[in-house]
């Protein structure tokens, strides 16, 4: 279960300078070139340290529990490219074992009355909404430095990124322990999502490329959890799904909310004490919704499945802990647009390559273009119910 939420992931901006990869700097990780050397280095230090799944599996000196997940994820890669059309690559057929608890640890920002993300703008990327760290320290610095400027920040550990297909020559991204013990479901779920980000990837667009690669790891994980998977295994992650879309619905009603106060801002030029009293009040009302939740996972009722464990929630209890504008306008980007682009793959008749190719075409529009021909594709609200 990674830092920032349940089921969210990251992509994190590395794309690489190689010309970079002969000279160290000597000026901090925030710099322009700092930056670059920490990707530069970090992910050859990842890449290092990967082997071939073969090879680890005929290892004896392995975990069984570590031998049976590294060939689960050769099934769910080879099921990868059969099923749903997922590049048949170099990627995720090595495994390295980090000996630490996040691949990278990504910083987000945002105004304190604003759900818009700062931007940091990379040649290959575009201009995108957080910034990867090898180190947990080095993210915070720039974090620190960011809050010195007056926004909200969050740091949070990321388990897996993309380079996009970028590094295939190089042996591709490998599997990872921040993330080989995750349930069955939530394993997979991940490698599909990664995956996607080859398939398809709009420059400057997080909000575009989250919601995509999300679309495809829950089709792909649902597909893959009724033909391959165990009863035990699909239980266990229907249980998790179900939290998972009863956290999203109140963090989503919270964004919303967030968002109606901070237009009145501008439309009825409200001073900045009546904002943050407002901003308060909606963040009170959050955390009460979530203890109103939490407390009903935990306790389930006589007679049915047992509850959640503490463990199980702790990632849910951090995120809520830590929230912020920063936190709900990240999160914004891996669910806006997913059911959009889930009644686009219905509309390609459930057909992955006719469904990618529809993607890439909403790639060659502008960006404001784009979103607006994805939106069209959102179902409508449910009517308001009547009350009782």
């Amino acid at each position: 279960m990674r830092q920032l939420l349940p089921g969210l992931r990251a992509l994190s901006p590395l794309m690489f300078s190689l010309a970079l990869a002969g000279c160290a700097s000597t000026t901090g990780p925030g710099s322009a070139l700092g930056y670059y050397w920490q990707s530069v280095r970090g992910h050859m230090q990842l890449m290092q340290a990967a082997e071939p799944i073969d090879r680890w599996i005929a290892r004896l000196d392995i975990p069984p529990a570590l031998r049976e997940r590294l060939q689960l994820a050769q099934k769910a890669r080879a099921f990868a490219v059969a099923e749903l059309g997922l590049p048949d690559n170099a990627s995720y057929k090595r495994y390295a074992d980090l000996k630490r608890p996040a691949a990278v640890w990504n910083v987000v920002a945002a105004p304190p009355y604003a759900l818009t993300l700062h931007t940091w703008c990379l040649p290959v990327t575009g201009c995108i909404g957080y910034r990867g760290y090898f180190t947990q320290a080095d993210a915070q610095a720039e974090a620190d430095q960011l809050a010195a400027q007056g926004l909200e920040v969050e740091v949070y550990g990321v388990p897996a990124y993309s380079t996009l297909g970028y590094m295939n020559w190089a042996g591709g991204d490998p599997l990872l322990s921040t993330f080989i013990g995750w349930p069955e479901g939530e394993f997979v779920r991940l490698l599909f999502h990664e995956l996607a980000h080859q398939v398809v990837y709009a420059q400057g667009d997080t909000l575009f490329n989250e919601s995509f690669a999300t679309a495809v790891e829950r089709i792909g994980s649902a597909l893959w959890l009724a033909q391959q998977s165990t009863p035990q295994a699909r239980d266990a992650f229907a249980t998790s799904e179900a939290r998972r879309s009863a956290f999203r619905a109140l963090t989503r009603a919270t964004r919303a909310r967030l968002a109606e106060i901070y237009e009145q801002k501008e439309a009825a030029g409200l001073d900045e004490q009546a904002l943050s009293a407002m901003k308060l009040e909606a963040m009170q009302a959050f955390r009460a919704g979530y203890a109103t939740l939490r407390a009903r996972w935990l306790n389930a009722p006589a007679g049915a499945a047992p509850g959640a464990t503490t463990a199980q929630v702790a990632g849910y209890d951090r995120w809520v802990a830590q929230a912020n504008n920063a936190s709900f306008a990240a999160q914004a980007a891996y669910d806006e647009l997913v059911p959009a682009f889930e009644a686009l793959f219905e509309h390609s008749g459930r057909d992955w390559p006719r469904f990618y190719d529809a993607v890439r075409q909403l790639t060659q529009q502008p960006l404001p273009a784009r979103h607006e021909a994805l939106r069209a594709w959102l179902p409508p609200p449910p009517p308001p119910q009547e009350p009782s």
